[in-house]
């Protein structure tokens, strides 16, 4: 065997090591999902919620160790440190939804043009269009300020034409208030939305149990859509007390466990969906993600500056 031959079957074994790898459906499932911005969003969504449930539990643990002299310290590191990582992710979430705005006037320069199958399925989804376009300035005003990238005062339009010297203040826990009210308006809505969603899906069963030749695949679709359907109703179910708990200027839950637990709730049910979405051939769907324009759930340092 020359020594060139030995070299390249060296090289194969060692620098070509993933020829042995399988092919996975699984990998290429989820390269297609965390391609686009509201599959990496839910991931990270995922992932912060869940720091933020097991940051406090490991930090009762510890003091229950150390009140039984099992360590010597009554606090662990890791747990500062998951709380710390769930507020940078917290916070790139917030910088990545500055780019939200588009798909919000594209849904709704389409809705326009190919309007949902019934009157209040339109009316329904052009207020919840014009509350997410009062949802993101805000926003953004909110995380500009909060990083102090933005003066507390900028004046008013009137003081732009000479006419006067008044300014306009940015007080940011103000500003996340009213971002989170836009927020609760939506979320508020998409129940309404729900309900028109179920009298469709209600009358796509009556007719198809009406229906002599119905395929398996019309029966299979329709499972799908249910399945979506109830999906949506567990994370919009999440999100209401969350909804209101961010709007209202002292908070709604006294303890922070409780926000944490609704967010990580919407986060698996938005995190199953999307999965499935991608999982699937594109179909028309009736039932709207509530993620689909990354009006999701508020940073951290929201619910902080709120509570």
């Amino acid at each position: 065997m020359s020594r060139a031959h030995t070299v390249a079957r060296l090289s194969d074994a060692t620098l070509g090591a993933f020829a042995f790898v399988p092919s996975s459906a699984t990998l290429d499932h989820l390269v297609r999902y965390l391609s686009t911005w509201s599959g990496t969003d839910k991931l990270f969504t995922l992932i912060q919620y869940t720091l933020k449930l097991v940051a406090p539990v490991l930090i009762a643990r510890a003091r229950l160790q150390h009140r039984f002299g099992l360590r010597k310290e009554h606090t662990r590191n890791v747990s500062s440190s998951f709380s710390k990582f769930s507020n940078i992710i917290g916070d790139f979430r917030m910088l990545g939804r500055f780019c939200g705005l588009f798909p919000v006037l594209q849904w709704m320069i389409s809705m326009e043009r190919n309007p949902p199958p019934t009157r209040a399925l339109l009316n329904i989804e052009r207020l919840q269009g014009w509350s997410m376009l009062v949802y993101y300035p805000l926003e953004h005003l909110y995380y500009l300020r909060i990083h102090d990238l933005i003066p507390a005062a900028i004046p008013s339009i009137i003081s732009l034409t000479g006419r006067g010297s008044r300014k306009i203040s940015l007080n940011a826990g103000k500003l996340a208030m009213w971002s989170c009210r836009a927020w609760a308006a939506y979320v508020v809505l998409q129940f309404a939305h729900l309900l028109e969603d179920r009298k469709l899906l209600l009358m796509k069963e009556r007719h198809l149990k009406k229906g002599k030749d119905v395929s398996a695949e019309e029966r299979k679709d329709l499972g799908r859509r249910w399945d979506v359907f109830w999906n949506e109703v567990i994370a919009n179910t999440a999100n209401l007390p969350l909804a209101i708990h961010w709007s209202l200027e002292k908070g709604f839950f006294s303890n922070d466990l409780w926000p944490t637990i609704f967010a990580l709730v919407n986060a698996m049910a938005s995190f199953r969906s999307g999965w499935k979405a991608t999982a699937l051939s594109p179909q028309k769907i009736i039932v709207k993600d509530v993620d689909d324009f990354d009006s999701s759930l508020v940073s951290t340092e929201k619910q902080e500056t709120q509570l």
